[in-house]
């Protein structure tokens, strides 16, 4: 550290003025990880449509499941749960050893390359939940159900499986990568705030989503025709998923540049090197 005369003859020293060499490389290590978080924030957005729209989707098709069983549309979302429990082993137990093989790497991917897997799925999924959604207008038109939001469109409800599977998955990637970097990039004595910086890429997702509807209303507002009206049959609920898939692709181009710069914090090394010291310690002697 360096010292100057205002600080030698100051007793104690100001911690805000003098720091060591050590906490100067962790803030580092925190700065570096920010890019890397604000370009994950879209994931979030996209994430969050399954708690809102997915569902509000859901409620105007066939929920039945034969004569006498309903399914509530909210319950449908227990789908992407069922993915990732499936997804996660299968992955650790049969991709890692097979991907491994092809590229030297202990974890066969790296942890950058899973959250960009993630991303890639989160943008599938706006654009099949669009495809879904187009397919869902053009039936309630041939049946005049365009002003009738409470109406059940005949269509049934697992036309909308495959955005809720492709979600399960991107969310295995994604949310597990984010988690395993946060966790392992970030110094020792703040890995607790590594797990904090993964949820509050969901929550500022949440509030990124109020965001960007509020902006579609107030500019589809101006042509008289809302794209997010309370009638969903009027709406144009397709048109905002290929929104989120374009900001999507754009968020997701960032990401690449941010983690190709992005330099890994040698954590086997360090662990090797603490485990050397720790035996040397333990038989008196010298590394």
């Amino acid at each position: 550290m360096i010292i100057d005369e205002l600080d030698a003859s100051t007793e104690p020293r100001n911690p805000w003025r003098l720091c060591t060499l050590n906490q100067v490389e962790e803030v580092k290590l925190v700065l570096r990880l920010i890019p890397l978080w604000l370009s994950c924030l879209m994931f979030g957005v996209i994430q969050v449509q399954h708690n809102t729209f997915f569902t509000k989707q859901s409620s105007t098709t066939i929920l039945s499941i034969g004569p006498h069983f309903q399914v509530p549309p909210a319950s449908i979302q227990g789908l992407t749960g069922i993915v990732i429990l499936i997804t996660i082993p299968i992955y650790d137990r049969v991709f890692v050893p097979i991907a491994r093989k092809y590229t030297g790497h202990p974890s066969g991917i790296t942890v950058l390359q899973r959250i960009g897997t993630g991303l890639v799925l989160s943008i599938l999924v706006m654009v099949v939940s669009a495809l879904v959604e187009a397919k869902r207008l053009n039936i309630a038109k041939d049946y005049n159900l365009m002003d009738k939001p409470k109406a059940i469109v005949p269509m049934r409800v697992w036309w909308l499986l495959p955005q809720y599977l492709i979600l399960g998955l991107a969310y295995a990637f994604a949310t597990v990568g984010l988690q395993e970097l946060f966790y392992h990039q970030m110094p020792e004595q703040m890995r607790s705030m590594g797990a904090a910086a993964l949820y509050c890429v969901m929550g500022v997702g949440s509030f990124m989503s109020n965001w960007i509807i509020s902006v579609v209303q107030l500019i589809t507002s101006r042509n008289g025709d809302k794209w997010l009206g309370d009638n969903i049959n009027r709406a144009h609920l397709d048109y905002f998923y290929w929104v989120l898939a374009v900001l999507g692709t754009l968020n997701f181009c960032v990401y690449m540049l941010v983690a190709n710069f992005f330099v890994y914090k040698k954590v086997e090394r360090e662990d090797k090197v603490k485990t050397e010291l720790s035996i040397a310690n333990n038989h008196g002697g010298e590394i």
